[in-house]
């Protein structure tokens, strides 16, 4: 009687194996990369004593962008907050800012640098910081999309409309193919513009966002639309699928506006009757079909500002932003709740604690650079090319 021996196989780890592994490291993913140096204790008392003393120190050098999402004990430090697109533009407006410190995730870090001079420095104090929307897009996988269109024969009637929320590289793919760039703001405007430029639209990386801005907003039907997979031979689609399409969607989402589902809004109308439901766009299609309002986060702002008093909300978009929300209105009588049970943080935005601003901040105070975002010249002339078309939008 004879024992097999085990065969060894011979079998690659991919190289995203390897890096959700944290074996290997990808400057340009939005999942991160290994973050350098030693960081405080979350446990140190004087954490925030800390960041007071080197943001001084370092005076009008430093700048501190704080995005909607990030946790409170990381925001009270930014000098503005907003969305991402309005941290980028508040960067360039600092020209005597040499460093921008971005309290968000890397392809928000990414725009700033596209938009600021070459003097000034962006910092992510957390690489790790990423978006995993972001990541569902990538050159590569764009580039070939582009070949199955070309082979098709409708390249030349298809204009690409890339959501803000994408990496340096896909921006620009966008301006390099003629096309622009979007908010959840603007989106409409982008696609009223890219449909006189052309016949169809491929929309990049948010298929919801597409979806619900071609229904919602410009009375298309969901017939229109189909979902290129890019997992998928020819993203999954025949020629004659994409030939009649007008929205071309990449099958991309957010992680978090993802997870509301229509028994979130129905189970919150069942447990606070008279409430207002307002979601992002982000969400999926049924969720803002049922919802009372939908918009942009700064719309979602805008709107319980003009609440009034007494009005109960239910908000489907990140927790931290909710929450903040929630303790601001209180006083005026408004309640505010989160439109799941599920807490449901941004993960990635997250990364960004006090810890790591201080870090960040400490360094920069002592003269050392860390963390730089930097977009390389051919990469960034054509994403700028996307912004500018998006900024010259009507």
């Amino acid at each position: 009687m004879t024992t097999a021996q085990p065969q060894e196989l011979d079998v690659q780890p991919t190289p995203l194996a390897l890096l959700l592994l944290g074996r290997e490291a990808d400057p340009k993913s939005e999942r991160g990369v290994e973050c350098p140096g030693d960081l405080p204790s979350p446990s140190d008392p004087d954490l925030v004593e800390r960041a007071r003393r080197a943001k001084e120190k370092l005076g009008d050098k430093v700048f501190v962008l704080g995005h909607h999402y990030q946790r409170d004990e990381v925001i009270q430090f930014a000098d503005v907050t907003g969305d991402s697109f309005k941290l980028a533009r508040d960067a360039a407006a600092r020209p005597e800012a040499e460093y921008i410190v971005f309290c968000g995730v890397h392809f928000m870090a990414e725009s700033a640098d596209i938009l600021t001079s070459d003097d000034q420095k962006v910092v992510l104090p957390d690489l790790a910081a990423g978006c995993s929307m972001a990541d569902m897009a990538t050159a590569e996988q764009v580039a070939e999309c582009w070949d199955v269109l070309t082979e098709a024969g409708m390249a030349e009637q298809v204009v690409p409309v890339s959501y803000m929320n994408s990496s340096a590289d896909i921006k620009a793919f966008t301006g390099k193919h003629g096309g622009t760039i979007c908010t959840s703001s603007n989106a409409k405007r982008a696609l009223d513009w890219a449909f006189e430029q052309g016949e169809k639209v491929l929309f990049l990386p948010d298929q919801h966002l597409g979806r619900n801005t071609a229904v919602r907003d410009m009375g298309m039907s969901l017939d229109d639309c189909v979902v290129y997979n890019p997992h998928r031979p020819n993203g999954g689609l025949t020629a004659e699928e994409l030939r009649s399409a007008k929205m071309i969607l990449w099958r991309g989402h957010c992680s978090v506006h993802g997870r509301f589902n229509l028994d979130s809004v129905n189970d919150v109308r069942e447990r606070i009757p008279g409430v207002n439901v307002l979601v992002h766009p982000e969400c999926r299609h049924e969720v803002v079909a049922a919802a009372d309002y939908v918009g942009s986060t700064e719309y979602i702002i805008k709107t319980l500002e003009a609440a009034p008093a007494g009005s109960k909300w239910a908000i489907g978009t990140e927790l931290n932003l909710v929450r903040r929300l929630a303790n601001r209105f209180a006083p005026e009588g408004k309640e505010v709740v989160f439109l799941d049970r599920t807490v449901c943080f941004c993960s990635t935005m997250n990364r960004i604690d006090l810890p790591h601003l201080v870090w960040a901040l400490e360094s920069l105070a002592e003269g050392t650079l860390v963390n730089r975002i930097e977009v390389d010249k051919e990469t960034e002339a054509f994403a700028k090319l996307a912004l500018e078309r998006m900024l010259a939008l009507p």
